[in-house]
């Protein structure tokens, strides 16, 4: 597998999202394979992207994790497959009470591989009739990432007891080790 774009000899990247960067980063950063998740910003018009203007809609950009992953220990197909089985895409713009397109489901993807690959989950995915709703997430070609402000990063690490923490980011990364339980670190 060729290097993707930020990813160093042997390493590839991925970047979903899919609700809310704080819960996506406390799943992924679980799996074996998994090196780095950095929450942040994509998919907008505005430069230089903050919170609070991502949160106000105007910019248009989704809040997504962007992964380094070791592709030899846990392949792109999986990760799909994590980030498909925690967030509803079935949702425009929302994840629970989170609404926004901020929120959006989406996948920007690393070449062409990740694009291909995306679109049979999704097919497959939607012949499975995994939802009762159809699939609405978005592929498209990763754009530029705008790496979130420190405080976001291990954001469910450093506050594991602050209610939404609790309540949404908690059952999340619960619900991924439940299901991928043979995939996680040590």
């Amino acid at each position: 597998m060729s290097r993707a774009e930020g990813g160093s000899e042997g390493r590839s990247v991925a970047t979903f999202g899919g609700g809310c960067f704080w819960c996506l980063e406390a799943v992924f950063e679980q799996f074996r394979g998994v090196e780095r998740v950095e929450s942040g910003y994509a998919g907008g018009h505005a430069p230089n992207p903050t919170y609070k203007a991502v949160c106000g809609g105007a910019t248009g950009h989704a809040e997504v994790v962007r992964v380094l992953f070791d592709p030899a220990v846990i392949s792109y197909r999986e990760l799909l497959e994590v980030f498909f089985a925690v967030h509803d895409p079935t949702t425009l713009n929302r994840q629970g009470n989170d609404v926004g397109t901020q929120y959006r489901s989406v996948i920007f993807t690393h070449g062409p591989e990740q694009e291909a690959t995306a679109r049979a989950v999704i097919r497959e995915l939607t012949e499975q009739r995994a939802w009762p709703h159809p699939i609405v997430t978005e592929v498209k070609p990763a754009p530029e990432f705008f790496k979130a402000e420190d405080y976001h990063q291990g954001y469910y690490r450093a506050n594991p007891d602050q209610p939404y923490c609790q309540l949404v980011v908690g059952e999340k990364a619960a619900k991924a080790r439940k299901a991928f339980a043979g995939k996680l670190k040590a």
